[in-house]
């Protein structure tokens, strides 16, 4: 696996615009769906969401990688956990 692939998210989900904690739930849904190991971006406004959001995800057992300071709002990297067998 190259590196580029590491950071190169498999899904994107836009949530600007979205209060708390529905911005959190879709998050954690579209986690869900997704494969172990696989990388989501988040799109996440200022202020409460990107100050709640990366600590609940944290809690929940996912590994928030990156976030970045965009324009107007906020990039969130966040790695689906692998299972342990």
């Amino acid at each position: 696996m190259s590196l580029s692939s590491l950071s190169t998210p498999d899904a994107q989900l836009d949530l600007r615009g979205t209060p708390c904690p529905i911005n959190f739930v879709r998050t954690k849904l579209r986690l869900e769906q997704m494969q172990p190991g696989n990388l989501l971006e988040v799109w996440l406004d200022p202020g409460e969401p990107i100050e709640q959001v990366p600590d609940s995800l944290t809690m929940s057992g996912y590994t928030v990688e990156k976030i970045t300071e965009c324009s107007d709002y906020f990039s969130l990297l966040v790695r689906c956990p692998v299972a342990v067998e």
